[in-house]
């Protein structure tokens, strides 16, 4: 019996995909990384990921894990290789809303899953623009950040338990509900982030919170980045922590955006250098609850800190949302900067993170680096400025590979130099394995390839990613 053969078993004929129907697994969102898998295989449960991981073990086929495929950094390359895909794997399992949990399966669209805790009056904080069709597993394996790291932190920290197919096809059962659990070596972190490259996520055990019953968004511009990070700490004080997001954005990052989509405009009359998008999220009734003019305390709070910024000098204009159309279209112009962004290659696209009062210093710094590359290189940047991460998109005038290396070494050697990381939501994938090489601690490095080599001795789980 040939291995397709054997799957189609498993998972039924109409879930083993070959030739022509592996069309739209064959790349992920950026297009950069096409191939082409010798099946794709959808299974329906874990027990059938176990039988799937069993059968290609025993024939040495190196296998690839897949959910949503909008990752940048080309991790669900699969020349050569089995695809397993986690769609169908979409059920929520369950929904406690009393201990602000929920266990999911890895192929639930992110989108789905706001959807689903909603009734609940809960949420699951994980925000960025491809929820629409990142799914769950795709999270866990990234461990991607998104807009509200600031107050929930990355999935990493949004997750209790986890379920996990091994590369030997054992199923590791760590579906926890506990805040606390000192037994051991705490295993799921080692899944959380790596890929793919350990196992094949299948389920989780996800934190919820109380849906903000009340929110305050502006667009704020202020004279420096040196000032809005003042903002942000005068804002948390005031809110006791509630800010969610704290989003740079420069002004002709706003005017691209803008003029790329029609009917979009920018909330201010004139173009700023230094624009920051912020929301904050009021759970408690006394935040919540207009008072007798009708304003929010939460907006309220807000327009304070705002005008004596204003008053200040520290603040040259500020826009605040009135109602959800207004907070949705500031919201839309943070969230075109990817389509514009990569929409005219060659591009080169950065996501590194560096201390929130390094980061004017980051900004300030590679512009210059870059033009001294290519003179006439254009950028776009983005920056999650309450946690540090910044997306630098840089765009060369023309296709050389060894330029576009050079910008990224510049980048990562920049963003190191001031104590950061070359890598902060993205991953790892193909895109930054020379990064891996030229800036990961050696012993880091070492110790990674002894538990890979552990877990995985065939080598077969989404090999040639992660680890150079």
């Amino acid at each position: 019996m040939t291995l397709i053969e054997r799957l189609a078993q498993i998972v039924g004929p109409a879930h083993v995909l070959t030739g022509e129907d592996c069309a739209r697994y064959s790349t992920d969102w950026t297009g950069v990384y096409p191939s082409t898998p010798i099946a794709v295989v959808r299974p329906t449960s874990t027990e059938e990921v176990s039988a799937v991981v069993k059968a290609a073990a025993a024939e040495g086929v190196p296998i690839v894990p897949v959910c949503g495929n909008t990752g940048l950094c080309g991790g669900t390359y699969s020349e050569g290789a089995l695809m397993v895909s986690l769609e169908r794997m979409n059920a929520v399992r369950e929904i406690r809303k009393e201990a602000r949990v929920a266990v999911v399966e890895a192929g639930v669209v992110l989108d789905k899953m706001h959807e689903a805790v909603d009734p609940h009056g809960l949420i699951f904080p994980l925000i960025f623009g491809a929820r629409g069709s990142a799914m769950l597993g795709g999270c866990l394996s990234t461990n991607a950040g998104g807009s509200n790291v600031v107050r929930y932190g990355s999935t990493r920290a949004l997750c209790l338990g986890l379920e996990v197919v091994l590369p030997s096809g054992e199923v590791l059962d760590l579906m926890t509900a506990l805040h606390k659990d000192n037994s051991g070596y705490d295993l799921k972190d080692l899944f959380i982030g790596a890929e793919g490259t350990l196992g094949i996520i299948t389920a989780a055990t996800l934190k919820l919170f109380p849906k903000p019953a009340a929110y305050a968004t502006a667009m704020v511009a202020v004279p420096s980045l040196d000032d809005a990070l003042v903002m942000l700490n005068r804002l948390q004080s005031a809110t006791g922590g509630a800010v969610e997001a704290f989003e740079y954005m420069p002004g002709p990052t706003i005017d691209a955006i803008t003029a790329h989509f029609d009917g979009m405009r920018s909330p201010f009359d004139e173009t700023y250098d230094v624009n920051i998008l912020v929301e904050i999220g009021a759970t408690a009734a006394r935040d919540a609850i207009p008072g007798d003019d009708g304003t929010l305390p939460v907006v309220a709070y807000l327009e304070e800190v705002l005008g004596g910024m204003l008053e200040e000098e520290s603040v040259l204009d500020a826009v605040v949302a009135q109602n959800e159309t207004q907070r949705a279209a500031m919201w839309a112009i943070r969230e075109g900067n990817a389509e514009v962004a990569l929409e005219n290659p060659p591009f080169v696209n950065t996501d590194v993170c560096v201390p929130l009062d390094r980061v004017a210093e980051f900004l300030e710094k590679i512009e210059p680096r870059m033009k001294a590359l290519d003179e006439d290189m254009t950028s776009m940047c983005v920056c999650h400025f309450g946690d540090g991460n910044i997306h630098y998109t840089a765009q060369p005038s023309r296709y050389d590979d060894a330029l576009l290396d050079r910008i990224l070494e510049e980048v990562e050697e920049l963003a190191i130099a001031l104590g950061g990381s070359f890598s902060a939501e993205h991953g790892i994938g193909l895109t930054k394995l020379a990064s891996m090489r030229r800036r990961k601690n050696p012993v880091a490095l070492a110790v990674m390839r002894q538990i890979k080599a552990a877990l995985d001795p065939q080598g077969i789980m989404n090999p040639g990613k992660v680890l150079p």
